[in-house]
């Protein structure tokens, strides 16, 4: 049954039918028509039968944690730095409140366990075995979602590739590492889900347009190559480019914000006004969802929790992971104390077993660490990055470059020559004063401070304390926005405090993960969007060049 948004006359839900946008991430997939609800979400990764005496490879499904023997850390640093940390977040929560007026408690992590430790599993009379996909021996390629339904035992035989890792193309010098290879790998998982999940001939693609959302801190030449790929490789008649952020304040319904995309492996921020996102207002933390399912991992171990995923960074083991984070975790302060839960444990191929469990202030811990990241140590040093400056482009004879040089050229006098020069440097069209890697970490709450106080009037910054969005999959926890308000109300700067201060979680009610692509789903269908598309013709004539004209973004 097709779904007619009411925002959509007849003739536009015509066009939106055939209109496909496509999301990709470094843990999921959502692509659908711009006419669905929703998008389908696909674990976005591909496993390809190893060759006989083939070098082994797979990537992980989570980001893993650095080597341990059962969590004693041959780095003794490391340990004590989240060790350290963990202390540091729980004597935070217990000086904290609650609604009542009363001061919060906490159960100590031994008297926890000694619960735990006696917890045993039970299977349900009725329980039948979880769904198991056994490949055929002439099986080469196995794509998205059924991978999660793969023992490990059968896991073994295939390499398994995700072709994004912490917001960008996952280029690594193991096999399939390459560029061109990364390329061949998301041709094939998106030919796959247009015609498994939409039942779209792929010989019919040329009378489809494509709208690829791509993240707020991007690669030119890897931008290049994903247009080529969704032109001339895959076959659609269209594409254009709208950056996740921008999207994100579309499907929000906002006129502008400071956007905070909190995904599984990356955490991305920028100030967006007026469908534009600030260069230098955008700044990526190499750290996401995946890392807080792996600190609520290693608190588990010290609960003696009984579920223990015998290896994390397999692809069921992950989702069995991600789902008690989901489940369980929180930031509601009002809940303190030991809390019974029971957690269903279910793996291919086996029968669901259910575990009564006690949990304590490990379940606010491990979201908090987004705001404390030492306890992220536990997958190794993060990054923090921001816009890296154009190098140029061979295929594009009025790059930046070009401009800069003829710019030069064009002054009058070596004095004017000089000044044309330092504001060509200075301005943000060359999207790379900022373009380094940041040594200093930091929490979720001063990287969104850094990023507003980047915006080049004071105007501008008020409008983007008095609007926070927080979208995408990694940071769904009951109560977090008030503990966001909290933080950054204290520390906004006197002279830019709005009269109010709006942290918006879930836009119109929706799914947090689901925002960005119901954003791009609106624009494409947008009379003022017509501009943007580009066609197979214009690809072939002008190739990279396009881009520049086209993108609606500084290219």
């Amino acid at each position: 049954m097709s779904f007619i948004r009411e925002d959509i006359s007849e003739p536009e839900q015509m066009k939106a039918q055939a209109i496909v946008v496509i999301h990709p991430g470094s843990q999921n997939l959502r692509i659908g028509r711009a006419s669905d609800p929703k998008p389908v979400t696909v674990l976005h990764a591909i496993a390809r039968r190893r060759k006989p005496e083939g070098t082994f490879h797979q990537d992980p499904s989570i980001a893993p944690a650095i080597k341990t023997v059962c969590y004693h850390f041959q780095d003794k640093g490391t340990l004590k730095k989240l060790e350290e940390s963990r202390l540091s977040l729980s004597h935070l929560l217990q000086s904290c409140l609650m609604s009542n007026g009363k001061q919060r408690y906490a159960t100590s992590s031994q008297q926890i366990a000694s619960f735990n430790k006696g917890s045993k599993p039970v299977q349900a009379d009725d329980a039948t075995q979880s769904k198991c996909f056994l490949p055929d021996a002439d099986t080469d390629c196995i794509i998205g979602n059924q991978i999660l339904e793969m023992q490990e035992e059968s896991l073994q035989d295939f390499n398994l590739h995700f072709p994004m890792k912490r917001g960008e193309l996952n280029i690594h010098k193991g096999p399939s590492g390459t560029l061109t290879a990364i390329m061949a790998d998301l041709q094939a998982i998106w030919e796959f889900s247009l015609s498994h999940y939409f039942s779209i001939n792929l010989k019919d693609l040329k009378h489809y347009r494509a709208v690829l959302i791509i993240p707020d801190i991007y690669n030119r030449t890897h931008l290049k190559t994903l247009v080529h790929l969704l032109l001339k490789r895959i076959g659609f008649g269209g594409c254009f480019l709208v950056q996740d952020h921008v999207a994100g304040t579309f499907g929000a319904g906002l006129p502008h914000a400071c956007v905070v995309d909190v995904g599984d492996q990356k955490t991305s921020i920028s100030c967006v006004e007026d469908g534009i996102s600030h260069v230098d207002t955008r700044v990526r933390l190499g750290f996401g969802g995946g890392d807080i399912s792996q600190a609520l991992h290693y608190l588990m171990k010290k609960c003696s929790i009984p579920f223990s995923p015998s290896n994390p960074v397999l692809p069921y083991e992950s989702q069995l992971l991600h789902r008690f984070k989901e489940d369980f975790c929180h930031v509601n302060l009002d809940i303190c104390g030991p809390q019974e839960k029971v957690i269903l444990i279910e793996r291919p191929g086996e029968k669901p077993v259910e575990h009564v469990i006690q949990v304590g202030d490990e379940c606010l811990v491990a979201p908090l660490s987004m705001f404390q990241p030492d306890l992220l140590a536990i997958t190794g040093e993060k990054e923090i990055q921001t816009q890296k400056p154009s190098v140029g482009d061979p295929d594009d004879p009025h790059d930046l470059l070009y401009l800069k040089e003829t710019t030069r050229r064009g002054a009058r006098g070596e004095e004017q020559d000089e000044d044309a020069e330092i504001d060509l440097e200075d301005s943000s069209v060359s999207e790379g004063q900022n373009g380094k890697t940041l040594d200093i970490p930091m929490g979720l709450d001063s990287a969104i401070l850094w990023s507003i106080d980047q915006c080049p009037w004071d105007d501008l910054k008020r409008k983007m304390y008095s609007c926070v969005l927080v979208i995408g999959g990694g940071f769904k926890f009951h109560g977090v926005g008030t503990w966001l308000k909290n933080r950054l109300s204290l520390q906004i700067p006197y002279s830019h405090r709005p009269e109010v201060l709006d942290v918006v979680t879930r836009p119109k009610d929706m799914d947090p993960q689901m925002t960005v692509w119901k954003g791009a789903a609106i624009m494409s269908c947008l009379e003022t969007a017509q501009e943007l598309w580009i066609s197979q013709k214009e690809w072939t004539r002008f190739s990279v060049k396009i881009l520049r004209e086209k993108v609606p973004f500084i290219w």
